[in-house]
């Protein structure tokens, strides 16, 4: 049985090797997103666009776990880029709604393509098995948080 020195130090190995693989692939997303003038936090804006369709800014806000001053922040910058557009809400026309523009849905695809690119470039060097192993570790770890964002 290990002693508590080998437990403390490999529980803070497999911390810090975590830490260290989620970095590697902040960082290679936001070099892709670079090449679209996006930032990370643009492009999961975009991408919540895309899978839940349009939302009032401070709905958006929710699914980004963001304060709505910087969901405004982050849809001008997008509606910069042409990739976002406002409209009147409907329901209530003092409301706005945040739409996906073609632009956006096209540039949303080709990151994603990008990104599983980059990711399956980095996963080649593991074997289906370790993959497949991976996977189910991971989906563990993530549904084991409840919503609650560890650290």
């Amino acid at each position: 049985m290990p002693d508590r020195d080998q437990t403390r130090t490999s529980r803070s190995d497999l911390v810090d090797t975590f830490w260290s693989v989620a970095r590697s692939l902040r960082h290679a997303s936001a070099e892709r997103l670079a090449g679209w003038g996006l930032t990370p936090s643009q492009a999961r804006a975009l991408g919540t666009l895309v899978r839940h369709g349009e939302m009032r800014p401070g709905a958006l806000a929710g699914h980004l776990r963001i304060t709505p001053r910087s969901a405004t922040e982050v849809v001008d910058a997008l509606a910069g880029l042409g990739m976002v557009e406002r409209a009147t809400d409907p329901a209530d026309r003092r409301a706005v709604l945040v739409r996906v523009t073609d632009k956006g849905a096209a540039t949303t695809q080709a990151v994603r393509a990008a990104r599983a690119d980059g990711a399956e470039a980095l996963f080649a060097r593991l074997s289906d098995a370790d993959r497949r192993e991976l996977t189910r570790i991971l989906g563990v770890l993530r549904d084991g948080t409840d919503g609650h964002r560890p650290c």
